[in-house]
């Protein structure tokens, strides 16, 4: 009994630290997709006195990635309803050019509005909106999980990494005898360590088998079972082959 007790006193904490590792890293895969959607969901409404290509665009900014020409007769349609054919065309001559503006990645609200300014900066851009608040909320939301996250697997692995070195002193004290006789008879310290390190590495090797039967049942049954979008989504993020190795 006392020996599965002063293995599971340096698995447990080994497991926890490998468990924020591994969330760390199915976190960081996840929320990268999650990003993109983020990303490829969001645009900016430009409005300008004439036509614009993506090349203008980006020469204003480099974060802009493609742009897409709303077209006018639509928006004339919906706004000139009984109006005569020719009324028409003089309200789509009249009307300015409008553009949903795509950015090249998933940026804070301070670049946003610096692109806001740097697009506006050319005469022929008439408006640009960015709808900052309900962007900023989104952010905001996204940044905190990441940080919050973050700051607690950095905090179970301090924790855990004090427990380990505790136990290893534990150990340590529990062969002092043995370990004081092979330095009496003129032992290399690797040599009179050689228990403790055939221990510890027997422990890790079933800390990492633990770990990945864990993360196996939560890609392969609990993910599909869970009904939450983004776990089910990406299934094939939630543990690689490669992850072993860590």
């Amino acid at each position: 009994m006392k020996f599965i007790k002063n293995h599971l006193m340096f698995i447990l904490p080994l497991m926890a630290i490998l468990l924020g590792i591994e969330f760390y890293m199915v976190f960081e895969r996840t929320t990268e997709t999650y990003e993109k959607g983020l990303k490829e969901g969001y645009s900016m409404l430009l409005v300008s006195h004439k036509s614009m290509s993506l090349e203008e665009l980006q020469v204003l900014n480099a974060h802009v990635s493609a742009s897409e020409k709303i077209k006018r007769e639509n928006i004339v349609s919906e706004i000139a309803k009984g109006v005569s054919q020719s009324s028409k065309k003089e309200i789509l001559t009249a009307l300015p050019y409008f553009y949903n503006v795509k950015l090249d990645s998933y940026l804070h609200t301070s670049a946003l509005e610096k692109i806001q300014k740097d697009l506006e900066a050319d005469k022929n851009i008439k408006k640009v909106e960015i709808f900052g608040a309900s962007y900023n909320s989104s952010y905001k939301l996204f940044s905190f999980i990441k940080f919050t996250l973050k700051l607690f697997i950095i905090f179970m692995g301090v924790v855990s990494l004090f427990l380990i070195i505790k136990q290893m002193e534990i150990w340590k004290y529990a062969h002092k005898e043995r370990m004081q006789v092979m330095e009496i008879f003129g032992a290399p310290l690797m040599l009179r360590s050689g228990v403790l390190f055939k221990v510890a590495i027997i422990d890790a090797i079933f800390a990492s088998i633990f770990v990945s039967m864990v993360f196996l049942y939560i890609k392969f049954y609990w993910a599909g079972q869970s009904g939450i979008d983004i776990m089910m989504q990406n299934k094939e993020a939630l543990f690689m082959i490669t992850d072993m190795g860590i």
